[in-house]
């Protein structure tokens, strides 16, 4: 007897749940990505699933393309031993071959794991061993080197299969493949056995383990949380209401793939909605192929926003003064368009008149210059972001709407809509989940994407879900009484000062971040008698800045230290300072005159400055301060 699926509905193209309190979690009647994946590439064959770019020129690659590259990387892999319930890590940027191995990973019961390629070789020795990965995917020579290194301290590890031959041709070694020749070793295995992929596929089940994200070790040794196709499942049906995506739409994936942001975006709610991705060239080209891509929905990490507003600012700035009045009146119709909508009034007849003359001779050029001139819903996630900044993009006719989530609950809990939006908020909580605040102002929430535990770790697992089951975010925040979510700050990073004042830092430094010459900020005053921050400077902004006033600098430590660049700086808080109580109110500073990537310790893959160890590490800076 066939078990009793819960009822229907169709929202936004999609057949979900229409009760997601309910599992299993069906999109179109598949209740796992791998069998959501085989349905969209019979169906959509020749029609493009992604692009990429190749010698400048951004070339189609077909569903056809993505469902045989993904089956023959699978069998191929189960040739070599691969058992389900077995890790594969994949050392790679983002690229066409990421996807192929995680959908032919999934595709026959595997696992797949992400390293970012900023890790080092002990760190990949550390995350392979961690997860008992069987076989480790990287991308080139350089994420090669990094095996090597290590190699003799991995044994679980049968074999390692590189993506790229470049620099390595006429090299040979037992324990290392090409990916071309995996790829003839599972199109041999295919045609031996024509059943194996699509019999692989339908054992698939919603609890098995999909994937495995690991945390970014802030207080400790990564943990790698499973996520189990049921929870991502649950994610994109529960996403489609708020944040729709369409078989129509452009995306650009640019963030890495093992984050769990990006992972569902690009990934999961791509196959589920048969859109199109675009593959960003680097990091270095996210801007330029913006422009080139100019996709219909866009989410990234503050810092990404930030950087986006920094660049328009510093034009801006360089602007005739007719351009600064036309660019200032531009704005100040789109504000006034955007308070209307927020409040859910109609447009007056003059509001509406001033917004379309400023939008023609503006704003859409505007949106051009940025890459979003077709943006439907921008969004931002992974970390806070100002208010101040969704405001100018509201203003400019950029609608980026905040949500909120964690890798531990499958990457979404909340979201803002086109029709549901409270700047300063992070939304409302998605259709079949709860939330719930602690006696403690602590976040704590129940749905079908909340993760299956942290592999081989049962101690920290129950120290992240509470005894009646609801996941321990860590985020202090408080609910309205319409039902959205503010988060406002970390319970581990809450100061409290000497004179027993409780102070979130998050809106002290979302506020400074707003400038365009702030890249990131660090409020330290936990047992102290009053506030202090370290700053990060926006090297592009600040060089710019210091070279229209004629500022020697030799390098960027001589930058930090020039006197304007100081006062510049000192300005920024103390205008800040204005919009907070005087117990809250930054009193000194001091700008971090080290250059940082995401190499450095002090810097998560994603560009946000890890609290802890930029106190450690800065320690003498802020001994200076008291």
């Amino acid at each position: 007897m066939a078990p009793t699926l819960p009822p229907q509905k169709k929202i936004n193209g999609l057949t979900i749940n229409a009760d997601l309190s309910q599992a299993p979690y069906l999109i179109d009647g598949a209740d796992t990505t791998p069998k959501l994946f085989r349905m969209r590439s019979r169906a959509l064959g020749p029609r493009t699933a992604h692009r990429e770019k190749t010698f400048g020129i951004w070339r189609s690659y077909s569903w056809d393309d993505y469902f045989t590259h993904a089956k023959h990387l699978g069998l191929g892999l189960v040739s070599l031993g691969l058992k389900r319930g077995e890790v594969v890590s994949i050392l790679s940027e983002d690229c066409k071959e990421w996807m192929y191995a995680d959908m032919g990973v999934q595709g026959v019961g595997g696992i797949c794991s992400g390293v970012y390629t900023t890790d080092t070789a002990p760190q990949l020795e550390y995350l392979v061993n961690d997860s008992d990965s069987r076989f480790l995917i990287v991308e080139n020579d350089e994420q090669l080197d990094k095996f090597l290194q290590v190699r003799d301290r991995m044994p679980g590890l049968t074999k390692v299969i590189v993506i790229e031959r470049d620099g390595l041709h006429g090299f040979s070694d037992p324990q290392i493949i090409f990916l071309d020749a995996l790829y003839e070793i599972g199109a041999a295995y295919d045609a031996a056995h024509p059943d194996a992929f699509d019999a692989s596929i339908d054992a698939t089940a919603p609890d098995d383990t999909a994937i495995l994200v690991y945390t970014s070790g802030t207080t400790g040794k990564p943990k790698g949380a499973m996520i189990s196709h049921g929870n991502l499942m649950f994610s994109v049906a529960a996403g489609v209401r708020d944040a729709p995506v369409f078989d129509t739409d452009d995306q650009l994936c640019f963030l890495p793939l093992c984050h769990i942001l990006e992972r569902v975006f690009s990934v999961n709610a791509s196959i589920a909605a048969a859109s199109t991705i675009n593959f960003a060239e680097s990091p270095e080209t996210i801007f330029d192929n913006l422009q080139e891509v100019s996709p219909q929905t866009f989410v990234a990490v503050p810092r990404v926003w930030e950087k986006i507003y920094s660049q328009v600012a510093i034009r801006i700035g360089d602007a005739t003064g007719l351009q600064k009045w036309a660019y200032a009146k531009a704005l100040k119709a789109g504000q006034a368009r955007a308070e209307c909508l927020a409040d859910g009034r109609d447009l007056p007849l003059g509001t509406r008149l001033a917004y379309g003359f400023w939008d023609m001779a503006l704003l859409q050029n505007l949106r051009r210059m940025i890459g979003m001139d077709r943006l439907r819903r921008g969004g931002s996630g992974a970390a806070p972001i100002s208010p101040d900044l969704l405001q100018w993009y509201q203003a400019i006719g950029v609608p980026v709407l905040e949500g909120y989530g964690m890798t531990e609950s499958s990457g979404v809990m909340s979201i803002n809509s086109l029709t549901s939006n409270k700047v300063g908020t992070v939304g409302a909580v998605l259709p079949g989940a709860q939330l719930r605040i602690s006696p403690d102002g602590e976040v704590q929430y129940k749905a079908g994407n909340v993760f299956q535990g942290y592999w081989n770790n049962p101690e920290k697992t129950a120290e992240t879900i509470s005894d009646d089951g609801w996941l321990r975010t860590g985020d202090v925040g408080m609910l309205d009484n319409q039902g959205f979510l503010k988060i406002t700050g970390r319970l581990k990073d809450i100061i409290i000062t000497a004179g027993g004042k409780n102070v979130t830092p998050a809106e002290i430094e979302n506020k400074l971040k707003f400038s365009p010459y702030i890249s990131d900020v660090v409020v330290i005053g936990d047992k102290r008698k009053f506030l202090t921050c370290l700053v990060m400077i926006d090297q592009e902004n600040v060089e710019k800045f210091a070279q229209d006033r004629r500022v020697p600098f030799s390098n960027y430590a001589s930058l930090c230290a020039a006197r304007e660049v100081q006062d510049l700086i000192r300005e920024t808080i103390d205008a800040v300072n204005k919009d907070f109580a005087r117990v809250e109110q930054i009193k000194d500073f001091r700008l971090i005159d080290v250059l940082l990537t995401a190499d450095d310790d002090e810097l998560t893959p994603t560009m946000k400055l890890k609290r802890s160890f930029v106190e450690t590490k800065h320690n003498a800076l802020i001994q200076q301060m008291y």
